[in-house]
């Protein structure tokens, strides 16, 4: 296992979400939580935090997780967003004066290694925000220790890329027009190193988890329209990423995207089939 208790354990990432995909996910934050909200409600469902309660929202970006925790807490309770990226902070930190909040918090904090708390959490919850650890047993150790005795985890990760046609299709459409990609490690840090069920129940269970729990779920996520959907879907995700590398086939790529994607296309938007985990543990 590497040290994770070290200033650079973490640091590619740190990097990469303070540079130019925290910009991104600022820049189309209202449209990434309308699409992503039906998949971090269901893990918010799981989690069931009640009235008064302190909860943790790990890797929580631009703050709507963590106000829509705040809400489920009531002013009794507290919910801390934790994220490494300052850029979507700041976002968080403008929606909490601008809704009067008191009972809410954004910090800057590398989950994985940085002193969260001992025993001081209820629950700890995560949208999507827990794959890009670089050790991810030590990550979910240091959030075990931040949880009271009978604390509860809950968070949301993606099944394989070939169950997600949010992306698959765009990247499918747009692969004759790039460079086909080198395979890439399943267990890195990314959207999808969590792909694995076993994997992600050996972490919890190495980080000294109990009562452990992994269920799939299926559900339609968009509801931009298609030029949105284009634009968005041309940003993030692997398709994003390749065209960072090829940003002269933006043009070519847009078309053949827009094609695959207009079936998909509804009164309520663009609606695309995505598949999720939805994990949930406790500790002792």
């Amino acid at each position: 296992m590497s040290d994770s208790r070290t200033p650079e354990g973490n640091a590619a990432q740190i990097d990469y979400w303070n540079a130019l995909a925290g910009q991104t996910w600022v820049q189309f934050h209202d449209q990434l939580d309308r699409q992503l909200e039906p998949l971090g409600l269901a893990a918010m469902d799981l989690l069931a935090p009640a009235p008064g309660e302190r909860v943790l929202d790990v890797g929580c970006g631009c703050g709507h997780t963590t106000l829509a925790l705040a809400e489920r807490l009531g002013p009794a309770g507290q919910a801390t967003g934790v994220d490494i990226s300052r850029a979507m902070l700041q976002v968080g930190r403008a929606r909490t004066v601008a809704e009067g909040l008191a009972a809410i918090a954004f910090r800057e904090a590398d989950a994985q290694q940085d002193d969260l708390g001992q025993g001081q959490w209820d629950g700890v919850f995560s949208r999507f925000g827990v794959m890009f650890f670089s050790d991810p047993v030590a990550a979910f150790a240091n959030l075990r220790r931040s949880l009271r005795p009978g604390g509860r985890l809950a968070f949301v990760c993606w099944r394989p890329f070939a169950e997600n046609d949010w992306m698959r299709i765009p990247m499918m459409a747009a692969l004759p027009l790039l460079t086909p990609p080198a395979p890439a490690d399943p267990t890195a840090p990314g959207p999808f190193a969590f792909a694995d069920p076993e994997r992600v129940m050996g972490i919890l269970k190495d980080a000294g988890f109990s009562e452990m729990s992994i269920t799939p779920f299926d559900t339609r996520i968009g509801g931009a329209d298609l030029d949105q959907t284009v634009a968005l879907t041309l940003k993030v995700g692997p398709l994003g990423s390749a065209l960072r590398e090829s940003p002269d086939l933006a043009e070519p790529v847009a078309a053949a995207v827009r094609t695959a994607l207009e079936p998909y296309d509804t009164p309520k938007g663009v609606l695309i089939p995505a598949a999720v985990w939805l994990v949930s543990a406790s500790t002792v």
